[in-house]
């Protein structure tokens, strides 16, 4: 079921469609980390410049070659920073986006269905709260084990793979379920969506790529849901109406 669904998604990830939902995601993205990029520069500029300037009033004039270096070294840390940012804040711009990616899949995949009820915003919200949370979180502890030959790799799959798995299927599945019968459906299939979400995990280890992980994620858990609704009560629980 694992690959069917996500031969599925990989199937739907380039249609106009999603790439409509990928360019807005990403253009948001950019526009974030712009307004990020100035607002730190500009605070480096009001705060810490003049405190040097204060601290060292009677240095030579070839010493503000240091100021400029100085600059410069903090302009290309902040660029490096701005880098790793990239795929998180994608993460939390893109969760807001999740229920419209669940919507061209059930239109578009199983268009004989009643399609699921979007998240309230809140919640929506929330889940996008939780995946920023969880990208930060297994890649803080990825790196916190790197001394730890192997443990790293192992722990960033294991702890991404759990943590991404029941988030995404909630989603999908909270889409026709309260959140109760979500829960519950999860815990029935952990083994299934343990393993989707290393799936998910290992798209996230890859630069670049990692960029279309919530999209690729929410496509998937969408038909993983459906798989394993038609698994536990027959293919009359596709075609279920929303609640």
């Amino acid at each position: 079921m694992i690959l069917q669904a996500a031969s599925a998604a990989l199937g739907r990830l380039f249609t106009p469609e999603f790439r409509a939902v990928f360019f807005k995601t990403l253009g948001l993205t950019i526009l974030a980390l712009i307004g990020l990029w100035f607002a730190i520069g500009g605070l480096f500029d009001v705060l810490a410049l003049p405190t040097l300037q204060e601290l060292m009033p009677d240095l030579p004039g070839w010493a503000a070659w240091f100021g400029v270096a100085a600059t410069f070294v903090a302009g290309l840390m902040l660029a490096l920073g701005l880098g790793l940012l990239i795929a998180p804040v994608t993460a939390i711009i893109a969760g807001f986006f999740l229920d419209d990616v669940a919507e061209i899949v059930e239109r578009e995949d199983y268009p004989q269905d009643a399609p699921g009820k979007a998240l309230p915003l809140m919640t929506a919200a929330i889940v996008s709260a939780k995946f920023l949370g969880l990208v930060l979180l297994g890649n803080l502890l990825a790196l916190l084990l790197l001394l730890v030959p192997g443990v790293n790799l192992i722990a960033f799959f294991v702890v991404n793979g759990y943590l991404l798995g029941r988030e995404f299927f909630e989603f999908a599945a909270m889409r026709f379920r309260s959140e109760a019968d979500a829960k519950a459906l999860r815990r029935r299939n952990a083994g299934t969506v343990f393993g989707a979400g290393l799936l998910i995990a290992a798209v996230l280890s890859v630069p670049i790529v990692n960029l279309l992980a919530p999209l690729f994620a929410a496509a998937m858990m969408v038909h993983l849901h459906k798989l394993v609704s038609i698994r536990e009560n027959g293919p009359a629980a596709a075609v279920a109406r929303a609640s």
